[in-house]
């Protein structure tokens, strides 16, 4: 038996189901997720059996100067996503905050702690990673 987990941007007018995620997420304090998420950073999550249920139509994209694709709601703007160069929809991290439900998700590091906020304590239980994650 498969579990959906749904959730949606802040107006309702985005709405998505998903069957799993990766085994990773992490909290991100480059500068374009601050701003993006308009917080201290962003997290998000990798996906499988992504599908839009509503409002597809309405989402808009930002391709940063790096190359990389934000992808918001056109009516709330919501930060729903994000995407490295040349990859499809279908392949979105979606932010953490827009699912309506929990999931079991564990965050396990914080990554591009270089260019995090000062006014921001990184979490001492997490693996801390200067620029990106290593492989």
């Amino acid at each position: 038996m498969s579990t959906d987990f749904k959730g949606s941007c802040l107006c309702g007018s985005v709405r998505f189901s998903v069957e799993g995620f990766s085994e990773k997420a992490a909290n991100c304090h480059c500068s374009m997720c601050r701003k993006f998420h308009g917080a201290a950073f962003g997290t998000l999550v990798g996906v499988q059996g992504l599908s839009w249920l509503s409002g597809k139509d309405r989402l808009k994209e930002f391709v940063a100067p790096n190359g990389t694709t934000r992808t918001f709601c056109s009516n709330c703007g919501s930060s729903l996503g994000f995407r490295v160069q040349g990859e499809p929809l279908e392949n979105i991290e979606l932010a953490i905050s827009t699912f309506d439900v929990d999931i079991p998700v564990k965050i396990d590091a914080q990554i591009y702690t270089n260019y995090k906020a000062n006014w921001c304590e990184l979490q001492t239980e997490l693996s801390v990673f200067p620029e990106g994650r290593s492989t």
